[in-house]
């Protein structure tokens, strides 16, 4: 995995991004509310914006929407679709993104943060994303709460799917020193193999805080989901959001 890079994980899973999606408990239409809601009038940009599952219906209300994203396959498949071609996306590693402006929200959803392979590039992110905030701007990103009991012995395999003439697997390896995980996504078909490869770099709750004070941000809400769930030591996963300290 040592030539992986920022647009690696888009070059490679734009083919099948939207339809692996489908699989997925994403509740699009409760963060599309929500994320509405806390944008206000706008404007509003999407790090690592990719096939446009948030970004469309947001502008779908009216919204200006921005996006920044690595992969140029990725955002193909958003031009593709109805309304995408309008949505302004610049091509670029979302730790810096290479923006013009000030936007009343700024979001990163479904765990995309992780995919920032440093903390330096997630402290820099947080510290880029708070200059391009509006006053009363926020940060909203989601993401999940690492557990490493998943892993034994620092690594961990699955089976995501079983058909006649397909079988659908992944490999894991974790270094909990560098909070790195690096995995695989094997598509075994009749006719050969299709690697999906994923590397993230997990934070807990507490260190995602933390870079936040670094950038001059504070924590003013955080859930357990896009539905306002209240986020306890049993939530798998968290929606923060943050604001000028």
């Amino acid at each position: 995995m040592d030539e992986y890079g920022p647009s690696t994980y888009g070059d490679r899973w734009a083919e099948i991004y939207d339809v692996w999606g489908r699989d997925l408990p994403l509740a699009t239409e409760e963060t599309v509310e929500l994320l509405a809601e806390l944008a206000g009038a706008g404007p509003v940009l999407e790090l690592a914006i990719g096939t446009g599952r948030i970004a469309l219906p947001l502008a779908a209300r009216g919204l200006d929407v921005h996006g920044v994203d690595a992969s140029e396959a990725m955002v193909a498949r958003l031009r593709e679709k109805p309304g995408g071609a309008e949505i302004p996306v610049v091509i670029g590693d979302f730790a810096d993104p290479p923006v013009e402006g000030v936007f009343s929200l700024v979001f990163v959803a479904f765990n995309t943060f992780f995919a920032l392979l440093t903390q330096e590039a997630q402290v820099w992110c947080f510290a880029n994303v708070a200059e391009h905030l509006t006053k009363d701007g926020v940060f909203v990103l989601e993401a999940f709460v690492p557990d490493v009991g998943r892993f034994d012995r620092g690594q961990r395999t699955g089976t995501s799917g079983v058909e006649l003439d397909e079988v659908a697997f992944h490999a894991d390896l974790h270094d909990p020193v560098q909070q790195v995980v690096s995995s695989q996504h094997v598509v075994m078909r009749e006719g050969g193999l299709r690697f999906y490869p994923v590397k993230i770099r997990y934070a807990w709750p507490s260190e995602l805080d933390l870079m936040a004070r670094l950038a001059g941000l504070e924590l003013r809400e955080r859930w357990g989901g896009w539905r306002r769930e209240p986020f306890t030591a049993s939530s798998g996963r968290h929606v923060s959001v943050y604001t000028a300290a």
